[in-house]
């Protein structure tokens, strides 16, 4: 606003009154100036006050004015209503594309395959899978092997050839919860006596070719296992096996054991249950082989064994403990040795079954330890499975391993390096031990020259420390190291008989490329124990023989031609050393073995 001390104009007021003014005077001057000869006169001007219009201070006005009404207005609620409609339209999103990562080929996997190999000794390696399934939920199975060698063993008089095949049919089921196994099988191994004692001093009046050293065994087996996930049940195994040879010895052993599963929070309690038949029987007893008239030689035992086995597991935190027990019952339902029938006996065991682990530092270091036992049913089968030159004249007794106190530390040193040392302590009773059979001074069947085995039993405490380093360096290489040193006392014996007291071994496993793939193994065994005896003129001079320690090597180099064919180079005891693995048992010297494997679909 613009203000006077007379008036109250405004700017646009005073501009007007400027150019009227303005033009005014230039009206009078006009006119007076055309009366060029009037006389004007004397006029008297008297100026009060002169005009100077002034600017007061500016002030902002108010976006929103202060109200001086009583009372405030409210304001108007304003709503928002959207007043949706159908629009057609013809566009398409497109779909997202996750990103394309580089990764390797999965390699494909085959339903069958076939392997062979021909090596020195005239060794021979074969073996064949197939499968097919019959639908989304069954499967049929079937594998056939064989082994062999022609022998050829340095300073051995005897034929040292061996044999084994194998042919093995398989039904599996497999649909929701239910698991079902099925195998049927049957063996045929066929090994040589042919360990004769070279400094027996009888050994040069005897014909060799009198001798036939051939072993054969045989085994039919029967096995099944279901299993149920989500149910208290968790699984159980039924299997039946026949073993005999062809020297009259058989052997039947059925087992069946069901396992229960309880969980109630964090706590899991477990059942075991066994039931181990045997009834094993051998024509005749080695010491009296000689057929006499109305005497019966022959060895037959039957044994049952059942066994129950509860536990419960306890977690908390980096504390796991599993508590339990098994009692075991054992009946004696058949001993007869050289005719002679003995008194049938059942006795009653119970054994400790508690294992604890502790995390001390995470993965990195975890401190366990236990005490264990329990009743081990041996059989003529097991038996031929660790020492294939036995006779067939064996007495088959369980073994009671009292208890095996046990503790140690397991873990991590590096990301790629784990550990495992362990101490124990073993109490057992009835252990088995192989011991040479003696030599006869009249041998009447081809493996009483000397060059069999017997097993023999004793109570032996055992303190053991073993230690095991593992390293899976990339995936494409792997190593590992163990060595285990035992200290054996016996009772009756008077060694632990063919029992090492070191062991050790070192394996390799590397990939080289895509194509390429190779392993060792290296092996270290000590000094063991045996003992010859030589039945002469009633004389029985007992000698301990002492079984030096060997190193063996082993190793292997494959060449993948392509996704099915793979040609492969295996070599044994590559070191050649003549080393006995038994007492007067040699076994072959370097060993080569080519070979190839090929995978298809049917």
């Amino acid at each position: 606003m613009i203000q006077s001390k007379s008036h109250n104009l405004s700017i646009n007021n005073l501009s007007s009154i400027r150019l009227l003014s303005f033009s005014l005077i230039l009206f009078v001057q006009i006119s007076f100036a055309q009366k060029k000869d009037e006389n004007i006169g004397t006029e008297v001007v008297n100026v009060v006050k002169p005009y100077t219009p002034t600017i007061s201070d500016a002030f902002k006005v108010k976006e929103v004015p202060s109200l001086n009404d009583n009372e405030t207005s409210k304001k108007e609620e304003v709503k928002y209503q959207i007043f949706s409609f159908p629009v057609a339209s013809t566009f398409t999103p497109s779909k997202g594309k996750a990103a394309s990562v580089d990764k390797a080929k999965q390699e494909k996997l085959f339903s069958n395959y076939a392997t062979f190999g021909l090596g020195n000794y005239g060794t021979a390696n074969a073996e064949l899978f197939v499968s097919h399934e019959l639908d989304n939920y069954q499967y049929l199975g079937g594998m056939v092997r064989h082994q062999s060698s022609q022998g050829g063993i340095k300073n051995v008089l005897l034929d040292d050839k061996f044999s084994e095949s194998s042919i093995n049919l398989m039904y599996g089921y497999n649909r929701q919860q239910t698991n079902f196994k099925l195998d049927l099988g049957y063996k045929n191994e066929g090994y040589n006596w042919y360990g004769l004692p070279l400094e027996n001093p009888n050994f040069n009046n005897i014909r060799l070719d009198t001798i036939n050293p051939s072993h054969q065994y045989n085994t039919i087996s029967l096995g099944s296992e279901l299993a149920i996930s989500d149910s208290f049940f968790q699984k159980a195994n039924l299997n039946f096996m026949a073993f005999s040879d062809n020297y009259g010895s058989k052997e039947n052993r059925f087992i069946i054991k069901p396992v229960f599963n309880f969980d109630f929070g964090n706590t899991a309690v477990k059942a075991k249950f066994n039931i181990d038949y045997l009834n094993t029987s051998f024509d005749t007893s080695y010491l009296l082989q000689y057929p006499v008239v109305g005497v019966n030689t022959n060895i037959q035992k039957s044994n049952l064994i059942f066994s129950a086995n509860p536990s419960y597991q306890l977690l908390k935190n980096d504390l796991s403990i599993e508590l339990g027990a098994e009692v075991a019952f054992l009946s004696r339902m058949k001993d007869v040795y050289a005719g002679i029938k003995n008194e049938s006996k059942s006795s009653f065991f119970i054994y400790p079954k508690v294992k604890l682990s502790y995390k001390v530092v995470g993965d990195l270091m975890i401190a366990f330890a236990g005490a264990e036992g329990g009743l081990t049913q041996n059989s003529y089968a097991n038996f031929v499975g660790q020492n294939k030159f036995l006779s067939p004249t064996l007495f088959i007794e369980p073994t009671d391993k009292q208890y095996d106190v046990y503790a140690g530390l397991k873990g991590k040193l590096a990301s790629t390096l784990s550990y495992n040392v362990k101490a124990s302590y073993v109490s057992a009773k009835n252990q088995a031990l192989f011991k040479t059979n003696p030599y006869l001074s009249a041998p009447s069947e081809n493996y009483s020259y000397g060059n069999s085995f017997d097993v023999v039993y004793d109570n032996i405490k055992t303190l053991s420390f073993f230690g095991e380093l593992k390293s899976d360096v990339n995936k494409n290489i792997s190593l590992g190291l163990n060595a285990e040193v035992n200290d054996y006392k016996t009772t009756f014996q008077q060694e632990a008989w063919n029992l090492p007291t070191i062991k050790a071994s070192f394996t390799t496993d590397f990939n080289v490329g895509k194509k390429w793939y190779a392993g060792t193994q290296l092996f270290y065994v000590g000094e063991r124990k045996d003992a010859f005896t030589n039945y002469q003129l009633f004389v029985f001079p007992d000698s301990v023989q002492t079984l030096e320690a060997y190193f063996d090597i082993n190793a292997h180099i494959g060449y993948k031609y392509n996704e099915r064919l793979t040609a492969f180079l295996k070599g044994n005891n590559l070191a050649n050393q003549s080393y006995n693995r038994w007492l007067n048992y040699p076994v072959q010297g370097a060993q080569v073995i080519i070979g190839a494997s090929y995978k298809f679909d049917f």
